[in-house]
């Protein structure tokens, strides 16, 4: 039997090691674990706390207070400010418009994040795809702003909006119109003006001619390809023939009501004959001018250019006027966060378990099935977190409403109104401040909501 060294157990295992009971005696050069005391890391956090408390705790609190006072401060007026938010004409559109904000921007924009995020999994060019959609944030919202000012200018050889919107509606619907062309006024003339329409002064039947010789006419809207003004062509029977010309020749000279050598046609021009209040027959001018009406039945007929001749071309929607100023504004945030959008959703997509998918692909399940019955409920965490925190940024939307919107009431929203009031020449405060809160009380519930997601997420 073996020696054994002094104080080991003689209990030992054939390897050589003991089997010690109790608690193991601390190596010999171990260091003690020290934890610093509360003060010394209270001494730390001080800078902090008091930038924080600088920063952010004093003017909530000061806020608070300044919502109870008047304009000058200097009269406390309870809850007044808080219930003018809801009085008056601008500040009830500023309700309702942040309104619309949360409830269409934040679900609009996590649909198309949801829509690309899926594509990007089944093109080839993902990565610079993803690369152009998130673009966009890393503009700047005053730069946005000034772009969308820009797409949205109502002459379409300015604004791209109305630009595409005109190229879509002629490659439909095109027409030739001259803005402001109507009759000489006063004297005896061919032609007279009715509502906005120009009427033949006298009546005609088949088998005759007509002059509808009209002024006004701007150079811009004559088209290029007009011709001379000719005489009309005979008219057979059951036909009436006419010429619709631009009556003014350059440097004066020419006889008025016929057509002068140097006078321009009017093509595009639509024409109609009437009996009785109804149209009996129709035409269209050509490039000199000249029209056939043709199975014209027998009697006198009345010829009438209708109002349409007269007036303006078709020129795009008016993106920034009171009906679409706000939907306008809202299609810039989109362009500006549906990358954020889906860089969250894609990542949230490449964490989901493929298997999950290929066995709903196995048992039978469409694309459509899969998306809507597996994709969508694994995913619904990332997609609440992304329209929560969309939530929490429209709440505070300012830059592009206030670029884009151009002070335009019909798009305020609370957190502009809150900026005019405060600082912006409302010269009130104390409804500013109220403003405020208001919307801090409003984004408090999102915030707490995403808090408690991260906590949970952790545990």
């Amino acid at each position: 039997m073996k020696p054994t060294h002094e104080g080991v157990p003689p209990a030992a295992t054939a390897g050589g090691a003991a089997a010690v009971t109790g608690p193991a005696a601390p190596r010999r050069g171990a260091r003690e674990r020290l934890t610093p005391p509360s003060w010394l890391a209270l001494l730390f956090l001080l800078p902090a706390l008091l930038l924080l408390g600088f920063l952010v705790v004093y003017p909530i609190v000061y806020s608070v207070i300044r919502s109870f006072f008047d304009a000058s401060g200097g009269s406390f007026v309870g809850f007044d400010n808080y219930t003018g938010v809801f009085q008056g004409h601008d500040d009830l559109v500023a309700v309702r418009n942040t309104v619309v904000w949360v409830v269409v921007a934040p679900t609009l924009v996590t649909i198309v994040g949801l829509f690309f995020a899926v594509l990007t999994e089944r093109i080839r060019w993902a990565t610079a795809f993803k690369l152009v959609v998130f673009m966009p944030m890393a503009i700047s919202f005053l730069a946005s702003g000034v772009i969308f000012r820009l797409v949205y200018q109502q002459d379409p050889d300015q604004g791209v909006a109305n630009a595409a919107l005109v190229a879509i509606h002629d490659t439909f619907k095109s027409g030739t119109t001259y803005p402001g062309a109507g009759p000489r006024t006063g004297g005896d003339q061919l032609v007279h003006e009715q509502g906005g329409a120009v009427l033949g002064s006298a009546p005609v039947s088949a088998g005759q001619t007509a002059l509808l010789p009209l002024v006004k006419v701007k150079p811009e809207y004559l088209p290029k390809d007009a011709k001379p003004a000719a005489q009309p062509p005979a008219a057979k029977a059951g036909q009436v023939t006419g010429t619709v010309w631009f009556d003014f020749t350059k440097g004066g000279g020419g006889e008025q009501n016929k057509p002068n050598a140097g006078e321009a046609g009017l093509p595009g021009i639509k024409v109609e004959a009437l009996r009785g209040g109804k149209v009996v027959a129709k035409a269209t001018t050509g490039k000199d001018g000249t029209f056939t009406l043709k199975k014209v039945p027998s009697g006198a007929v009345t010829l009438r250019l209708p109002k349409g001749n007269f007036t303006a071309s078709y020129g795009g929607a008016e993106w920034l006027g009171t009906t679409l100023i706000t939907p306008a504004i809202i299609g810039s945030y989109l362009w500006v966060w549906s990358g954020f959008a889906m860089v969250l959703i894609a990542a949230g997509l490449a964490a989901i378990p493929r298997d999950a998918l290929e066995a709903a692909r196995v048992d039978g399940a469409t694309e459509w099935q899969v998306f809507r019955r597996v994709t969508i409920p694994l995913l619904a965490p990332v997609l609440v977190v992304v329209l929560v925190t969309l939530v929490i940024n429209v709440l505070k939307v300012f830059d592009l409403v206030f670029i884009i919107g151009g002070g335009d009431p019909n798009a305020n929203v609370l957190a502009l109104e809150m900026w005019t009031k405060s600082f912006g020449g409302g010269n009130d405060p104390g409804s500013g401040s109220a403003i405020a809160v208001l919307l801090f009380l409003l984004v408090l519930p999102a915030m707490l909501f995403n808090i408690r997601r991260l906590r949970q997420e952790r545990k």
